[in-house]
């Protein structure tokens, strides 16, 4: 590696690559890339080339010797790449919008990475980036692919299950916390010690050290929360918050407070339209900004997309990985025994500690006895979703739905799946054969 890394960027038009790259600029001391390869589909064509000349703008103002290349030819891009990671969006944000109106249609929350949205989100993705698999296999067998891709946990646990590729799975929520920690207490992330258990978008955390001091009741008591634009603020009720005694995700909302956020989503659909629609004006803010030859950093409005500090916590992966930091993030990754309730072969998402032959997750201090029930239903619709993914089969689809906590029946479930694969026939050909 003496001569540089080549990275590639599978969804390389995604209007997150100015972060990626801004990251890799900040890290050119201890990540030496030589090669950036950003690869999308023709359908991305437009977009590959503005946020891909805003890439090479970015680098060379920057000075440094990294090579920018631009290419539909995803073979070319994995050939010989170290690391490649995936940002990817079966359907474009026009199939997001289904996965959200659909579900909300028939009283049900409309999330693209949870519930029947999620599933959806899942049954396009699955079989995309296995495709990929079978590249990386062939061109690039030693190299590490990082997928925040979502939904994320799902799509590791079958990478982990129906290819040889390294991969590891990632999400921006454990560094969004570690940040607003650093910010609340004023103290750097050295100072920080939080403790994830759960699986990706289901996660609590239980510990959290500042200063070596243990911080979780305060934070529980004053109910103040590290929040993503793309999940309503409703406020948690205190009571249930010092019972639980971990913090919740803000994923959890749509557990714990249904009734709340799908009354939210209702309303926010009649003023703005699905969270979809309002990032696909978010996107066209971007992209007229990308497309301004003095622009030549990442822009602040980029923070508005929901999600901050993904391409960052990519960067940190690699980082890791290239000089066997050994030090701790939280990652997706096969269970093993960590969860003793869960299968050893299911994804989860804990902390982990990176070195240079791969993440070892590590043994978790406590798992409240009243999330484990919701974690194992989860991750029990999560498995059926993959292997209905794989098998293009009807009947797994339906037991995944019913056993989704959020879908209220069967003939609910019947209803979403119908109309859900339907909407869909033109990315599921698995299904309609």
């Amino acid at each position: 590696m003496k001569d540089g890394l080549k990275v590639a960027v599978i969804g390389g038009g995604s209007s997150y690559t100015p972060e990626i790259v801004e990251g890799f600029l900040l890290r050119y001391d201890r990540l030496p890339i030589k090669e950036l390869w950003l690869v999308d589909i023709e359908e991305g064509r437009h977009k590959l080339e503005i946020v891909g000349n805003l890439a090479k703008r970015m680098i060379e103002k920057s000075g440094l010797p990294i090579q920018v290349h631009l290419t539909l030819d995803r073979k070319k891009a994995i050939e010989g790449a170290h690391f490649i990671s995936t940002q990817m969006r079966v359907g474009l944000l026009e199939a997001r919008k289904w996965d959200e109106h659909i579900p909300n249609q028939h009283g049900v929350i409309g999330q693209e990475t949870t519930g029947p949205g999620g599933m959806m989100k899942a049954l396009r993705t699955i079989p995309a980036l296995l495709d990929i698999c079978r590249d990386i296999e062939a061109l690039s067998p030693d190299a590490w692919l990082l997928n925040f891709t979502n939904p994320a946990g799902m799509v590791t646990e079958a990478i982990h299950n129906y290819s040889k590729v390294k991969s590891i799975g990632l999400c921006n929520a454990p560094i969004g916390l570690q940040k607003w920690l650093t910010q609340k207490y004023e103290t750097p992330a050295a100072n920080i010690y939080t403790e994830f258990v759960g699986l990706n978008h289901l996660h609590w955390v239980t510990q959290v050290l500042v200063n070596g001091q243990d911080k979780l009741l305060e934070l529980l008591d004053q109910r103040e929360e590290y929040a993503a634009k793309n999940v309503p603020p409703s406020e948690w009720d205190p009571e249930f918050l010092q019972s639980l005694g971990a913090l919740p995700s803000y994923y959890l909302k749509y557990f714990y407070m249904t009734d709340v956020m799908l009354q939210e989503q209702l309303e926010a659909v009649k003023s703005g339209g699905t969270r979809a629609e309002v990032v696909k004006r978010v996107e066209e803010e971007l992209f007229e900004l990308y497309k301004d030859l003095k622009l030549q950093e990442k822009p602040k409005q980029l923070e508005q997309r929901g999600g901050a500090y993904y391409s960052e916590a990519a960067v940190n992966v690699m980082d890791s990985l290239y000089n066997d930091k050994r030090d701790i993030q939280t990652l997706n990754v096969r269970n093993g025994n960590i969860l003793d309730f869960l299968p050893s072969n299911a994804c989860i998402e804990v902390n982990c500690l990176v070195t240079g032959n791969g993440p070892i997750p590590l043994p978790v201090s406590r798992i409240p006895e009243h999330v484990k029930g919701l974690i194992h239903a989860v991750k029990t619709y999560e498995r059926l979703t993959i292997d209905a993914a794989i098998q293009g089969d009807r009947g797994l689809v339906l037991q995944a739905l019913v056993h989704h906590p959020l879908v209220p029946s069967v003939s609910v479930a019947k209803t979403l799946m119908n109309e859900m694969l339907e909407k869909n026939k033109a990315y599921l050909p698995a299904f309609y054969k």
